[in-house]
């Protein structure tokens, strides 16, 4: 209950499209006792890989704090010492060679080959996980390039992603390999992320991560077409980074210039800002129509809420929003 937009809106982040601060907490706790397991898997075993530690990495919309309720996963790439192992890339996937010399792969690369596997890294990983005995009436099993940890006490999954770190390319760049799903690998860099997000907040006072949560809630809401998440991600920060005007600290009035840039901006090119996956948006024209004539429908009420708001008819304003966001929304009071 709200008796005023603001409050609605204080509301609404803190109870239905925020983390609540104490299951993140606990979370990243857990988390990192986690990885601490994951680390202590090589000891004592010469036929499980390395751990590369200080290249570790955390990714996804947890790290990034763009992630809205609920939280239902937590990514993790643990990188594996390369003792050797070189990489070759292709159109299509990269391969990963292990030298003879290198003996802590032998039980994971293809019969008859000196060809890595990344399957059977990840069933690796899968293996040790379940005989933690603190995981053992987890579910844990493959999921394409990632092992899933999910253990009853938490509501959230681990997406664990062995991954190699690369030497030093002749651009000046590194980059994560990381199981491609097929049994090969492919490139990735979620530092550039990271960091995006973050300068992009921080140009604009902080003020940037509520806007992206709640229109992850809104995306998510639809019962028509919707958008992926990292696509979603990089339109909004794609805005962002072209406004030199900061943002305002009332989500609702960034939501206005947001919900009309997302009806314009849906049919154009997303590039990936690692320059590895090219045009991100890849919404056939139908559901770029679909999900533009939402956008600026919902441009049009969220006008009018704001009218409604600065006319002091903060029943009005809210009701409007509830239009918007549903039965979530707090109600006037």
């Amino acid at each position: 209950m709200a008796t005023t937009v603001i409050q609605a809106f204080n509301e609404f982040l803190k109870d239905t499209v925020n983390l609540d601060k104490e299951e993140t907490k606990t979370a990243r706790a857990s988390r990192d006792w986690l990885v601490g397991q994951i680390i202590a898997f090589a000891d004592g075993d010469a036929n499980f890989p390395d751990i590369y530690t200080e290249q570790n990495i955390f990714y996804g919309s947890f790290s990034k704090n763009t992630k809205k309720r609920p939280l239902d996963d937590i990514d993790i790439m643990i990188c594996l010492k390369a003792n050797g192992c070189t990489y070759l890339e292709y159109s299509d996937r990269i391969e990963i060679t292990v030298p003879q010399t290198s003996t802590a792969f032998d039980n994971y690369v293809n019969d008859n080959t000196s060809i890595l596997n990344s399957r059977k890294v990840v069933n690796a990983f899968v293996s040790k996980l379940s005989k933690v005995p603190q995981y053992k009436n987890a579910e844990i099993k493959r999921n394409m390039e990632a092992a899933t940890l999910s253990l009853q006490s938490y509501d959230w999954v681990y997406d664990i992603v062995p991954c190699f770190f690369t030497t030093t390319d002749s651009y000046g760049r590194t980059y994560y390999i990381i199981p491609d799903g097929n049994g090969n690998w492919k490139k990735t860099d979620p530092r550039i992320d990271q960091t995006r997000t973050s300068s992009i907040n921080s140009n604009h006072s902080g003020r940037i991560l509520n806007v992206i949560r709640t229109v992850k809630f809104w995306n998510k809401r639809a019962a028509v077409p919707t958008m992926r998440t990292y696509l979603l991600e990089n339109l909004l920060l794609d805005y962002y980074s072209s406004q030199t005007a900061i943002a305002s600290e009332f989500v609702d009035i960034e939501l206005v210039k947001v919900f009309y840039d997302i009806h314009q901006r849906v049919y154009n090119p997303v590039n990936d800002p690692k320059n590895i996956q090219g045009n991100l948006n890849n919404l056939s024209y139908d559901e770029k129509k679909t999900i533009s004539e939402r956008a600026y429908s919902d441009y049009l009420k969220a006008v009018e809420a704001r009218n409604l708001e600065q006319a002091k008819d903060y029943r009005g304003s809210i009701n409007k929003w509830r239009e918007i966001f549903g039965e979530a929304f707090p109600k006037y009071f």
